[in-house]
Formats: structure tokens, sequence, C-alpha cells
């Protein structure tokens, strides 16, 4: 298999917001909505502008991704998967910079509009997903590099992400959504770890040490197999599912456990990236479906 050919146009950006991670931004509205909906308090605007927020956050890390990483050599032309832009030259790491403060910009306006009909609160917790997208990668300590990339994902795209869905619509932090948002939490981090488990030799070699890179081959696979069967059993615990309707997604998981434990490496991980998103947003679809049918 040979890296992605070169888009043309617009295609270049949409390539950039590597759309098999948008799962990690839809899942948590999803569930968050779904709570709000079993309440019998939802707004249709709001839900989409949470949905924008999600989106426009996940795709502007995406973006920094590529402009920092492309900028400090660690995508190299040997690394495994798809084209980079940045370190591919498609599009310069200013250009891509611009984009991402494009997208920030989307998620930012969304964001105000939300809080301009709840409360100014939900300001400082945009600046800090703000910061934390940058901080990602950029800055002269990312910390993605120190290991802790996974943090942010649980914290901002499976707690803040799913409670803040239920918030908007709710103006209160409802304990289902807090429960809800652990499975869908663990499912976006297992979608940044089979990322850099695919990236852990090149990774290794410059100098990006990732959990995954800390961990080492044998301990990130457990960790990838302890998030995927800890999300099953955290949407099977939650004590306001009507049961077991979310564990229905339990089939997604075998294209994602079968070849971790296999071993799969390089190339073949992609399909388990792609099978990863789908287990997320067929547990969101589960979870949110067993909401609306407990109300």
């Amino acid at each position: 298999m040979t890296a992605s050919a070169r888009p043309v146009g617009w295609r270049v950006w949409v390539h950039a917001a590597r759309p098999r991670t948008l799962p990690a931004a839809l899942a948590p509205v999803l569930v968050g909505t779904a709570v709000a909906a079993r309440a019998g308090e939802v707004v249709p605007w709001r839900a989409g502008a949470a949905l924008l927020v999600a989106l426009a956050l996940q795709v502007a890390v995406n973006y920094a991704n590529d402009a920092f990483d492309g900028e400090r050599g660690i995508d190299t032309p040997d690394r495994v998967g798809p084209t980079r832009a940045v370190a591919a030259g498609w599009v310069s790491a200013r250009s891509m910079k611009v984009a991402t403060a494009a997208a920030l910009a989307v998620a930012v306006l969304a964001g105000l509009a939300l809080a301009a009909v709840t409360t100014w609160w939900l300001v400082a917790i945009g600046g800090a997903a703000v910061l934390a997208t940058l901080g990602y990668s950029g800055g002269p300590a990312p910390y993605a590099s120190a290991g802790l990339g996974e943090v942010f994902v649980f914290v901002f795209f499976g707690l803040v992400a799913t409670v803040g869905s239920a918030f908007v619509h709710l103006e209160a932090v409802p304990a289902p959504a807090v429960v809800g948002a652990v499975p869908i939490g663990l499912l976006a981090v297992a979608i940044l770890v089979t990322n850099n488990l695919r990236d852990l030799p090149t990774d290794a070699r410059a100098g990006k040490r990732t959990l995954a890179v800390r961990l080492g081959e044998t301990g990130t696979r457990r960790l990838l197999v302890a998030l995927v069967l800890g999300a099953l059993l955290g949407a099977l615990a939650h004590p306001a599912l009507w049961p077991p309707l979310a564990l229905l997604a339990a089939p997604f998981a075998l294209p994602v456990l079968r070849p971790i434990w296999r071993g799969a490496t390089g190339w073949s991980l992609l399909p388990v990236l792609a099978a990863t998103g789908r287990l997320q947003l067929a547990l969101a679809l589960g979870m949110g479906a067993a909401l609306f049918l407990g109300s």
C-alpha cells in the first residue's frame, strides 16, 4: 500500500481534517442530546450548535497537529498512514495554522451563542478547550509528546462534550450524562491510541514520546483492549439505560480487538482506526436509543 495520492483543491482540507476521526466529535453530542431528550428538554438549534462546536474542535486539533508536526519534522517520509498535508508540501505550515484558526473561530462563535442563552461559564470551558487544542502539538512543550494526549481526549471529547451537550438544553449537569461520558471518552481515547500505535516507530525516532512510545507496543495493545472492553462494560453498567440495548454495538468491537490482539502493525492498523470510530458511533447510537426508550 502507498501513501495517499495528492488531493486537489478543497479536497486537501477534507483530507487534512481526517474524516475517520470525526465520530469522536459526533458520538458525545448524540449521547448528551439523548440525555436531554430523556428529560424532554431538547432545543434543536442548541443541539446543532453543540455538534458544530465538537466537529470544529476535532478538525482544529487535526489541522494543528498537521501544522506543528510538519514543522517539527515528526511526519517524515517513512511514516506509515495517510499523508500529512504540510509534511508532503501540499500546503504550507502557515496556511494550515490559518485553517486551524478558522476552525477554532467556528467553534468559538457557536460556543458563544450557547453561552449567551445558558451561562457565560461556558466561555471559560471553551477557552480551555481552545488552549488544549493548540497545546496538543504546538508550543514549547506539546503535551502529546509528554504522553498526556489521552487525558486531553478523555476530558474534552468524553466528559466535556457529552455533559456539555446535555447542559446546553437542561442548564444542569445530569448524572446520566456524566456516567455516559465515560464509555464515549474511553473509545475516543482508543482512536488516538490506535493512531499512536501505528505511528509508534516513527514517533520514537523523532523523539515524540507519546503514551504509546512510553508503554511500548505490547503495553499499548493491552491498553487498547482495556479501553474497548471498559467502554462496553461502562455502557452495560449505566443505571439509566434500557437493558442492554447499548451492547448491540458489541459486534463492532471484533474488527478492533481481533487485529490488535493478532499484532497488526503499520498499514494494517488503518482499518482498525476506522473500525474504532464505527464502534464509538454504534455505541453512542445504542446508548442514545436506550436512554430514549428508558425515559
